[in-house]
């Protein structure tokens, strides 16, 4: 029998981009808020731009050519894997334009709400996509080795910025996924987690939510 795949860090990186999407979908509608001013300037936007590449290009390069070659001969999974890359260039690209207009003139702030409904549209679109479809499928087909190389690839991809991902990864997280994620790092990093890096994420007012509330 084979043994089931430990999905947590997948599941708990889609969680952490469906939140920082509803902030993001938020911010082009608050009330009284410059959205290019919020946008060009939070570190939320950096910190979901960061997590979303590192996480899509692991997929990109590590995960879905492993499914292609174990599928080779299956067509219709073939085609969904297609899919997913598609799923990636077109969020990459609606990034691109985001940045595009925040840097742009003036009529950038026109431009912005309907990229970034098309980016909470379409990353959560994708996400649900990758769930009901590519996860089950991944669970079927790679071993626990492939598995375990593309997490390690993921992990090499956050490199020295873990620090800063890791506790916006967990934020919100159950209190079984938190655990089981900290228990693979080493001693010191659990200790610098738990008393450097998760009170650093805590002070951050990634989408200046408290500057507007004081």
């Amino acid at each position: 029998m084979r043994s089931t795949l430990d999905m947590t860090a997948m599941y708990a990186m889609h969680d952490a981009l469906r939140r920082e999407a509803e902030h993001l979908a938020k911010v082009t509608t608050r009330v009284g808020a410059d959205p290019c001013a919020v946008l060009r300037t939070a570190a939320g936007w950096e910190l979901f731009k960061t997590s979303l590449h590192v996480h899509h290009t692991a997929e990109d390069e590590a995960l879905w050519p492993v499914l292609r070659q174990i599928l080779a001969d299956r067509p219709a999974d073939l085609t969904l894997l297609e899919a997913m890359e598609a799923e990636h260039a077109a969020i990459d690209q609606v990034i691109e334009a985001i940045d595009e207009a925040l840097a742009g003139p003036e009529d950038g702030l026109d431009r912005l709400g309907d990229l970034t409904d098309s980016l909470v549209t379409g990353l959560t679109g994708h996400l649900r996509h990758e769930e009901d479809q590519a996860l089950p499928l991944i669970q079927a087909a790679a071993t626990q080795e492939q598995w375990a190389r593309f997490g390690q690839i993921h992990a090499q991809r956050i490199g020295s910025a873990v620090p800063r991902i890791l506790p916006w990864l967990l934020d919100g997280a159950s209190d079984q996924a938190v655990a089981a994620m900290l228990a693979q790092l080493t001693e010191p990093a659990r200790q610098a987690y738990q008393h450097q890096w998760r009170p650093a994420y805590v002070a951050l007012d990634r989408w200046h939510l408290r500057k507007e509330r004081s």
